[in-house]
Protein backbone atom coordinates (compact mmCIF):
# COMPACT_ATOMS: atom_id res chain seq x y z
CA UNK A 1 0.00 0.00 0.00
CA UNK A 2 1.57 3.37 -0.79
CA UNK A 3 1.88 6.14 1.50
CA UNK A 4 -0.93 9.05 0.66
CA UNK A 5 0.99 12.40 -1.60
CA UNK A 6 2.65 15.00 0.54
CA UNK A 7 1.10 17.70 -1.38
CA UNK A 8 0.64 20.13 1.50
CA UNK A 9 2.97 22.42 3.04
CA UNK A 10 3.08 24.56 6.51
CA UNK A 11 5.65 26.73 7.41
CA UNK A 12 6.27 28.04 10.99
CA UNK A 13 8.59 30.37 12.74
CA UNK A 14 10.16 29.58 15.76
CA UNK A 15 13.04 30.77 18.14
CA UNK A 16 16.71 29.36 18.32
CA UNK A 17 15.82 27.64 21.35
CA UNK A 18 12.52 25.96 20.26
CA UNK A 19 14.09 24.53 17.14
CA UNK A 20 17.22 23.49 19.25
CA UNK A 21 14.88 21.81 21.72
CA UNK A 22 13.36 20.61 18.32
CA UNK A 23 15.83 18.89 16.30
CA UNK A 24 17.39 16.97 19.89
CA UNK A 25 14.03 15.45 20.75
CA UNK A 26 14.31 14.18 16.72
CA UNK A 27 17.87 13.31 16.77
CA UNK A 28 16.74 11.18 20.10
CA UNK A 29 14.03 9.50 18.09
CA UNK A 30 16.74 9.08 15.07
CA UNK A 31 13.94 11.04 12.91
CA UNK A 32 14.31 14.05 10.94
CA UNK A 33 12.65 17.18 12.12
CA UNK A 34 9.73 17.06 9.66
CA UNK A 35 8.89 14.03 10.27
CA UNK A 36 8.96 14.38 14.18
CA UNK A 37 7.14 17.76 13.85
CA UNK A 38 4.56 16.07 11.92
CA UNK A 39 4.08 13.57 14.34
CA UNK A 40 4.01 15.59 17.25
CA UNK A 41 2.00 17.97 15.34
CA UNK A 42 -0.35 15.88 14.35
CA UNK A 43 -1.06 13.89 17.51
CA UNK A 44 -1.60 16.64 19.21
CA UNK A 45 -4.10 17.75 16.76
CA UNK A 46 -5.95 14.39 17.42
CA UNK A 47 -6.20 14.79 21.07
CA UNK A 48 -7.27 18.26 20.84
CA UNK A 49 -10.42 17.16 18.55
CA UNK A 50 -10.78 14.17 20.79
CA UNK A 51 -11.36 16.01 23.83
CA UNK A 52 -13.16 19.17 21.84
CA UNK A 53 -15.51 16.32 21.24
CA UNK A 54 -16.00 14.45 24.52
CA UNK A 55 -16.96 17.18 26.00
CA UNK A 56 -19.15 18.87 23.73
CA UNK A 57 -22.98 18.27 24.85
CA UNK A 58 -26.06 19.90 23.11
CA UNK A 59 -28.67 21.61 25.33
CA UNK A 60 -31.23 19.18 25.17
CA UNK A 61 -29.20 16.35 26.89
CA UNK A 62 -27.59 19.20 29.29
CA UNK A 63 -30.74 20.46 30.26
CA UNK A 64 -31.53 16.56 31.03
CA UNK A 65 -28.45 16.16 33.17
CA UNK A 66 -29.32 19.28 35.21
CA UNK A 67 -32.76 18.28 36.02
CA UNK A 68 -31.38 15.06 37.35
CA UNK A 69 -29.12 16.77 39.35
CA UNK A 70 -32.03 18.76 41.07
CA UNK A 71 -34.52 16.09 41.44
CA UNK A 72 -34.60 14.97 45.57
CA UNK A 73 -32.46 12.26 46.38
CA UNK A 74 -34.19 9.18 46.95
CA UNK A 75 -33.93 6.77 49.40
CA UNK A 76 -32.25 3.45 48.43
CA UNK A 77 -33.01 0.72 51.06
CA UNK A 78 -30.31 -0.52 53.13
CA UNK A 79 -28.28 2.69 52.18
CA UNK A 80 -28.21 4.24 55.37
CA UNK A 81 -27.76 1.28 57.17
CA UNK A 82 -25.13 0.27 55.59
CA UNK A 83 -23.07 4.26 55.55
CA UNK A 84 -23.87 3.89 59.35
CA UNK A 85 -23.18 0.56 60.74
CA UNK A 86 -19.23 -0.06 62.17
CA UNK A 87 -16.77 -0.38 60.00
CA UNK A 88 -15.20 -4.06 59.42
CA UNK A 89 -11.88 -2.30 58.75
CA UNK A 90 -9.26 -1.44 61.43
CA UNK A 91 -8.02 2.22 61.54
Amino acid sequence: MSSPTKDERIEIRVTAGQKASIRAAAAIEGRTITDFSVSALTEYAAAVVQRDRELRVDAESLEIFFETLDRPARSLRGLRELLTRDTIFVD
